[in-house]
């Protein structure tokens, strides 16, 4: 079983950094792509940033491109997310997730087509 787990959340002021982290702690497996999305209360689920695992194309929602940078370290396992320029709005429950068969840039985006997902590590930038 494919158990991701989050880590890197926090609390951080307006313009602040952190890397979110996501490790798979269960049996070895090659997903077509991984990616992150969040979740503010009150509101639907998001897609932030995806990469796919062999080519490492990478994707971004349109209000984190140029703050928001998406990467994975094959040795190690990984999956990061570094956000920078923090901005109360990027304030969510962020999860990460992982894909085996997705097709075009627009179905990346959805998170219906991801199959594994972690438990979420919150992510506060205030004022």
């Amino acid at each position: 079983q494919v158990m991701l787990v989050e880590s890197g959340g926090g609390s951080v002021q307006d313009g602040g950094s952190l890397r979110l982290s996501c490790a798979n702690s269960g049996r070895p497996f090659s997903p077509y792509a991984m990616g992150w999305f969040r979740q503010a209360p009150g509101s639907e689920r998001e897609f932030v940033a995806a990469i796919t695992w062999t080519t490492r194309t990478t994707y971004y929602a349109d209000s984190v491109k140029g703050r928001f940078t998406i990467s994975r370290d094959n040795a190690k396992k990984t999956l990061y997310l570094q956000m920078d320029s923090l901005k109360p709005e990027d304030s969510a429950e962020y999860f990460c997730a992982a894909a085996q068969h997705v097709s075009g840039s627009y179905s990346i985006r959805e998170a219906h087509n991801y199959n594994n997902w972690g438990q979420g590590t919150q992510v506060t930038a205030s004022s």
